[in-house]
């Protein structure tokens, strides 16, 4: 299988977007990538236990795309072998009444993983920045002082929302969060044919939504929006990688790779070591236990 370089995939500099591919070949077959997901996801998943144990550092997982991107069946195929207790899956919808009541990174704040364990975002607090921009008249619903209608929303808005969104980030990182961000990278063509196959095929009928293909219209809009939010909030504490997801395979291989790679990174994470006493007296501790017999 072809060697791929996750730290390519890192935003670190500005970005476009259409510039970017949505495809990459790893020369290699399907069978070949579901075995490498495997060795990844098994390592992941005893170092999720190192994790836990040590309960230091909790890990949030952001992804974003468009629809038919792939998100859920990355979460399914990524996180299957994790212990059920480790990670948690949010996938954030409209915001409901309750929600509104608060400013709108409440809920996000609610949804942070616990130290050791994982907080996997499907659609995230960049949905802020994202869909509401592409339809402003949704920031109406949050009442905000200021904001009457669609006109009161001004560049400074918008401003503010990136600046609150990388503070959130900052904050949450300093305090042991780990943080990374996946924006699953699919071409226009490539949603046509998944949307396709849900009206072809009967058993995924009910993935499809008539919204879908007038949110399609709208692709070059939420391109320009995706690339900005990007290019101003991927931070060396809380990076956005851009991952080709034309190959649903591939994505998956790729972003299991930079999660274990990254995480790796983080030599601290051990697990507890037993106190002296409790070392000194574990073979007592143990002919107590055997000689109950």
């Amino acid at each position: 299988m072809k060697h791929i370089d996750t730290s390519s995939l890192k935003v670190t500099q500005t970005i476009q977007l259409h510039k970017i591919p949505t495809f990459i070949d790893v020369a290699t077959s399907e069978k070949k990538k579901e075995k490498e997901l495997q060795k990844v996801r098994e390592k992941l998943s005893k170092l999720q236990d190192k994790m836990y144990a040590h309960n230091k550092y909790g890990v949030l997982i952001c992804l974003q795309g468009m629809d038919t991107a792939g998100k859920d069946s990355l979460i399914r195929e990524v996180f299957k072998e994790f212990n059920a207790r480790g990670v948690v899956v949010h996938s954030f919808k409209t915001p409901n009444s309750t929600e509104l009541e608060h400013d709108y990174l409440w809920r996000h704040y609610l949804a942070l993983p616990e130290k050791g364990k994982f907080s996997v975002f499907n659609r995230t607090h960049y949905e802020n920045v994202l869909v509401t921009r592409v339809h402003p008249n949704y920031i109406l619903n949050e009442n905000i002082p200021g904001i009457e209608k669609v006109e009161d929303i001004t560049p400074a808005f918008w401003d503010n929302r990136f600046e609150s969104i990388n503070a959130f980030e900052k904050h949450i990182a300093t305090n042991g969060i780990i943080v990374l961000k996946f924006y699953l990278h699919l071409s226009k063509e490539e949603q046509r044919q998944r949307l396709l196959r849900r009206l072809e095929t009967e058993k995924h009928n009910w993935k499809f939504s008539p919204g879908d293909l007038k949110e399609r219209e709208l692709w070059d809009e939420y391109q320009k929006c995706y690339e900005e939010a990007i290019n101003r909030t991927s931070k060396e504490h809380a990076p956005w990688y851009i991952v080709p997801a034309d190959n649903k395979e591939t994505c998956r291989y790729i972003v299991a790779k930079t999660i274990l790679e990254t995480l790796q990174q983080y030599t601290d994470i051990k697990e507890p070591e037993l106190e002296d006493e409790v070392k000194e007296n574990i073979k007592m501790y143990h002919d107590k236990l055997a000689s109950e017999k």
